[in-house]
């Protein structure tokens, strides 16, 4: 049985629809589900539900033999797994905001992320020394209260940015979803693996 751990919110569900394009018969409730762990027998598949930062680490520890996670979270984290996929799915990108009129500080701007070491390195890689804040939701607020002169965050279609009155500075890398593989079920377990991915492959979008 191949287990596979597959993000909460909106990746989860354009995963599903993209499995099912692939011909995997999945439970009609399969979404509405508040059960963590699933099991589709008739597919020899499990699923774990989990947070999105969550899904690298099951599949790192080997209780996942799969996961789709955001190539955000690959970028921030350097973990052991295989990265198999690029399955175009929940498209965004990372970027740098603040206030329209926000200027930053020339010593020590604070920049203020749930990606911390994303931001550090965009940063030195711009040749500024920042100090980094690191916050795991709400990140909009920041620059509004005077924690930070600038945040790094997903963004999709910019409406939360423009709605707390932030506006995009600078692009730093675009986004979307990877199936990703534990080592050791590669090699264990290749050929159910192969089926996946060659079945993904023929249904992801262009």
């Amino acid at each position: 049985m191949l287990t596979i751990a597959m993000p909460k919110g909106r990746i989860f569900a354009e995963a599903l629809e993209l499995l099912r394009k692939a011909g995997y018969t999945l439970p009609a409730e399969f979404a509405e589900s508040r059960k963590l762990m699933i099991e589709v027998p008739e597919e020899n598949m499990r699923f774990i539900l989990a947070k999105p930062m969550d899904v690298v680490t099951y599949v790192e520890h080997g209780v996942a033999d799969l996961g789709i996670a955001g190539k955000d979270v690959m970028m921030e984290e350097e973990r052991d797994v295989y990265e198999l996929l690029d399955l175009k799915i929940s498209k965004c990108h990372l970027a740098v905001a603040g206030l329209p009129n926000g200027r930053m500080p020339q010593i020590a701007p604070r920049v203020a992320t749930k990606y911390p070491n994303i931001a550090s390195s965009y940063f030195r890689e711009q040749g500024e020394q920042v100090e980094i804040i690191r916050l795991n939701g709400s990140i909009e607020l920041a620059p509004l209260i005077g924690l930070a002169d600038r945040i790094v965050d997903i963004v999709s279609t910019g409406r939360t940015l423009k709605e707390n009155g932030l506006v995009e500075f600078e692009k730093i890398a675009d986004v979307t979803s990877r199936l990703i593989v534990n080592p050791v079920s590669y090699r264990m377990k290749d050929e159910e693996v192969d089926v996946l991915v060659r079945r993904l492959s023929e249904v992801i979008p262009q």
